[in-house]
């Protein structure tokens, strides 16, 4: 049954839209809805957070703050030693655009949503910081002031003699690069479900969380109970996860805590755009590498200083990515001679956690820039250099360094094999025609090995090893699988990972099938996870490839153990020995004379109805499980050697890129992509993953990235900004396989889903640089950046008005700036738009979407509008000043409007001219946008600001036809009108 192509028994029920996903299953009766209140500044002072208004909100039941969260839990632990406190609601200061900062209850999620517009918040704004060079610059803003520090640890490692290396050197070769943030988006985002239970005091939770479970502590430890009284319990389907629903675990403990206040079970389900912009992301992170070279461009010497970037808090299990692949840092490549500096630093953005690859993109991004640029810096062709580097297959397995076993692999052969049958050939064809015809073309590789089951003790090297001794060796990967057999023969499995689409289902019956002589569909193979009743370690959950080599195993333990009881059940009924008892076709049988032989449904309702049947020394029953601890997982040594996964397979990728000398778009002519994983236990599950991994990898290397400004806001929190490519930009991509069975698994397979997220995006950024010429490569490679690199920025737009746009001021600087300009027409003299301008009264009618526009002091106006553009809707106040009148011709303003998504300042010019007609208003702003809303996509923003500011010319006019009652000229009044809608166009005009 394993090695075949077995089509995915989970896919029925999802193609009929059968699937039972979180948000499907039915939550107790009297739950409540919950609706988060996030901030809108990166960092601030909680000054006053005012909930009477949303309390007396019809429908709404509760509303809590974080002093309420922090009296009955306490903050979520970290992984180093530092004073660094989170609760599951902000205390005392917000540090991040998103971070939740009030939890709305009410009857229905629109009640609830209602609500949280109706919490006023006062934030006392703090210096940001946002970069990771700026985050450890002397007198740099801090996150956390009882840290002392924004770089909270920095360790160093040194493995055999890199100084002698080089020493003795023919040449070094160095370069810096950058991996930005970003975050693959499920179709599905957070979900929980939770239930205080207040007659053992303990917690039910459903919860889409995809582990590891190594939260769960952290989870029970927050809300001051046991481990036991915390019920964790995942759907049966999930819409994908990538690593991202790690980060659910602060909203379990956030509606777990909310759902003991109000007494009342408490659902909560994230939308697209919180998901976005505070879910998690892959950590930034800037390596600087140096090789020591040999002429030939063997490397014999290898550091790297990885600074990375965690964001406001440090998650558990974070580091992880700093240190996933430390045990790995060489790659693919035979080097003895390594010093690797980590340092981990937080900034003023979302917290960094778990995506897919973790800490493998990073890596490889420096590894394999670095290697082919010792090639075009030595005058040598790329792949020779990595032919020369590359672990050969007479060293395996091969102890890596800085402690990574390397279990198996002959790594030249699947090089080789990827560029025959005239791939490379034809690559190199369309390269030399494409340039002979003056186009932009480039050829790229990358050569990685893909870590499988992590060993839950890597964690442990960023310990000093003293620390580590003290403390008690961590080590290991424990995965469990229970099977069982009902008195009717029918099998069913439970298993410690979670659904999040790869077809565990499939694969666990192929297993469990080939065991026991039945198909794959008819074992059930239940993967809801619940922490009561189910087997589980700190080690379960789907994440870093663990599946194939770790709970596939357990499986297959747990089948083996069925399988041989049964045989013993069989052999006393047959009359014959044990050993000769098979398996198939539903039938348990004699090897020698298949036709005797019984029904397997017959054999195993013995272990049922009829004890007194079963051989001497079984127990009735048939329910086993196997736990799968392999031995190579040790605890990190003396010297900081760590092998930080079981097994590692090898990727080779090889692609042509093409970039369009006008556009300087970058697209992939033609990708091969070789993967030996060990066995491939069903080959089209295998290919799944890879396709969907390499996706991924393509979005990472060209389309993309979470993007801050100065300030901290998040400028790419709808889809108008952060691009995800579709079918139509995703090239075709040619798998190939070659199998080395791993030694140290019984069903010699190894983990594959990770690979193209770490191999691709290195793989094109060596094609572009290649294509180029040139020595830095940022990603994502957009047109926008490769014009900057070969063209340099483009000229600013000429002014099409006779005054300049107005400047942004100073106060306002730190978010996203937004510019515009335009002309109206209105068939009414200056006087009467004047007059108008300068009638509150008039505004608030003209306005669209404004509540109330009042006269605070002379030439100082206050208003309140409803705004919304996609999906950013809310109440803002709007506070402006006017100056420089010249009654009938021209006005300057300046203010600001603030509301719970964020807020603006800046200032605008109106000059009215009179015309045949009636009159010409011209009009220009600058402004700068704060907050949550500023995540709203550029495009989407400027197109809002056009349509709400003819809304409101459009209304002015109409206004004007008629005698316009109010003030005379030079009697105060708000050209506020201005302010209001121009301000407000830069949020959008919902109505």
């Amino acid at each position: 049954m394993l090695g075949k192509p077995v089509p995915r028994i989970e896919d029925a029920a999802l193609l009929m839209g059968k699937g039972r996903y979180a948000d499907d299953l039915s939550a107790p009766p009297g739950t409540l809805h919950a609706a988060i209140v996030r901030s809108p500044e990166a960092h601030a002072r909680l000054a006053r957070i005012d909930v009477s208004k949303a309390v007396a909100h019809p429908g709404v039941v509760r509303v809590i703050t974080g002093e309420e969260i922090r009296a009955i839990s306490d903050s979520f632990l970290v992984a180093v030693k530092q004073p660094i406190d989170q609760w599951s609601l902000a205390v005392d200061r917000v540090r991040y655009v998103g971070e939740p900062v009030a939890l709305v209850l009410a009857q229905d999620r629109y009640v609830a949503e209602d609500g949280a517009d109706l919490v006023e918040v006062e934030y006392e704004r703090l210096p940001a910081v946002v970069r990771i060079a700026d985050a450890i610059a002397p007198g740099a803003p801090l996150v956390h002031e009882e840290a002392k520090s924004n770089e909270l640890s920095a360790r160093s490692f040194v493995y055999g003699d890199p100084a002698g290396a080089f020493a003795r050197a023919h040449a070094r070769v160095g370069l810096t690069v950058e991996f930005p943030r970003s975050s693959y988006t499920p179709m599905e985002c957070f979900v929980v479900v939770a239930e205080h239970l207040p007659g053992d005091g303990s917690y039910d939770v459903l919860a889409n969380f995809q582990g590891p479970f190594s939260a769960h502590p952290v989870m029970a430890r927050a809300l001051r109970v046991p481990s036991s009284k915390l019920r964790l319990r995942t759907p049966p389907d999930s819409g994908g996860s990538f690593g991202i629903k790690l980060s659910v675990f602060p909203y379990i403990v956030l509606m777990a805590l909310a759902s003991r206040l109000a007494g009342r079970p408490v659902k909560w389900v994230e939308d697209r755009l919180e998901h976005l912009v505070s879910a998690n992301s892959s950590p930034n992170r800037i390596t600087e590498v140096e090789a020591a070279v040999e002429a030939d461009g063997r490397i014999i010497g290898l550091r790297m200083d990885n600074l990375e970037d965690y964001g406001a808090y440090l998650r558990a299990p974070m580091p992880g990515p700093l240190y996933r692949m430390h045990g790995a840092v060489t790659g693919a490549y035979d080097i003895r001679n390594v010093e690797v500096v980590n340092r981990l630093v937080l900034t003023n953005r979302m917290p960094a956690a778990l995506v897919r690859g973790f800490g493998g993109p990073q890596l490889y991004l420096a590894l394999e820039r670095l290697v082919q640029r010792i090639a075009v810096e030595l005058g040598l062709d790329p792949l020779d250099v990595i032919r020369r580097n590359l672990v050969r297959k007479d060293q395996f397995p091969y102890k890596a360094a800085a402690g990574a076993l390397y279990d198996s692999g002959d790594y030249g052969k699947a090089v080789e094999l990827t560029l025959a049958d005239g791939r490379f050939d034809d690559l190199k064809r369309r390269r030399d025609e494409a340039r002979a015809a003056g186009r932009l073309y480039g050829i790229g590789f990358a050569a990685i090995v893909e870590p499988g089951m992590s060993n839950m003790g890597y964690l442990s090297t960023i310990i000093p090893a003293a620390v580590r001794e003290r403390a008690g060796p961590k080590n290991g990967a424990v995965s469990m699988v229970t099977v069982n057999i009902d008195p009717l023969g029918s099998v069913s499995a439970t298993a410690d990972v979670t659904v999040q689409g790869q077809g565990h289902r499939t694969v666990l019956g192929q297993i469990i099938g080939e065991q026991l002589g039945l198909q794959p569909s008819e074992i059930q193979v239940n993967l809801e996870m619940d922490t009561q009743k189910d087997q589980w370690s700190i080690a379960a959950g789907t994440y870093s490839c663990r599946f194939s080599p770790g709970t596939a195993v357990a499986a297959h333990i747990a089948a083996g153990k069925l399988r041989e009881k049964l045989a013993r059940i069989a052999a006393k009924q047959l009359n014959i020995l044990p050993d000769d008892v098979d398996f198939g076709d539903g039938r348990i049988f004699s090897r020698t004379n298949p036709d005797n032989g019984m029904p397997f449904g017959r054999v195993a309702g013995t272990a049922h109805w009829s004890p007194v049947l079963m051989p001497e020394g079984d127990d009735p029953g048939l329910r086993e499980t196997g736990v799968w601890s392999p031995p190579e997982l040790e605890p990190p040594s003396s010297k900081d050697e760590i092998n930080t996964s079981l097994t590692y397979g090898f990727v080779f990728d090889v692609c042509g890129v093409e970039i369009d000398p006008v556009t300087m778009e970058a697209r992939v002519d033609r990708y091969v992509s070789m993967h030996d994983a060990g066995r491939i236990l069903n080959p089209l599950i295998a290919e799944g993953q890879i396709r969907g991994a390499f996706v991924q990898g393509v979005a990472t290397a060209l389309y993309e990235e979470f993007v801050y400004d100065d300030g901290g806001s998040f400028l790419s929190g709808t889809f108008a900004d952060y691009l995800i490519p579709t079918a139509c930009e995703i090239p075709e991509l040619e798998i190939l396989h070659m199998e080395s069975p791993s030694p140290f698994t019984p069903l010699g397979a190894k983990g594959l889903a990770e690979g193209n997220c770490m191999s691709t995006p290195v793989c094109i950024a060596n094609a572009v640089a290649d294509a180029l010429s040139i020595r830095d490569v940022p990603l994502p490679i957009t047109p926008n950046r490769l014009n900057a690199i070969m063209g340099g920025e483009e000229p600013a737009a000429p002014q099409r008005l006779r005054r300049a746009t107005a400047p942004v001021p100073e106060a306002a600087s730190g978010g996203r700036a937004l510019t515009g300009q335009g002309t109206f027409e209105v068939a009414a003299p200056p006087s009467a738009i004047w007059n108008a301008l300068l009638d509150p009264e008039t505004l608030r009618r003209v306005i669209p979407g404004a509540h109330t526009v009042d006269v605070v002091g002379e030439n100082h106006y206050r208003a309140e509008v409803s705004l919304g553009v996609g999906p950013i809707k809310g109440r803002f106040v709007a506070d402006v000043r006017l100056s420089d009148l010249e009654t009938e011709r021209f006005a300057r303003l300046d203010g600001g409007m603030s509301g719970p998504l964020g807020g603006s300042t800046g200032s605008g010019e109106v000059t009215l001219t009179p015309t045949a007609d009636g009159c010409r208003l011209d009009y220009t702003y600058s402004v700068v946008v704060n907050g949550k809303v500023a995540s709203v996509g550029g495009r989407m923003m400027e197109r809002a600001a056009q349509i709400v500011i003819g809304q409101f010319f459009e209304r002015l006019a109409g206004t004007v036809g008629a005698p316009v009652a109010g003030r005379s000229p030079g009697a105060g009044g708000g050209i506020f009108a201005r302010v209001a809608a121009l301000l407000r166009g830069l949020f959008g005009g919902g109505r």
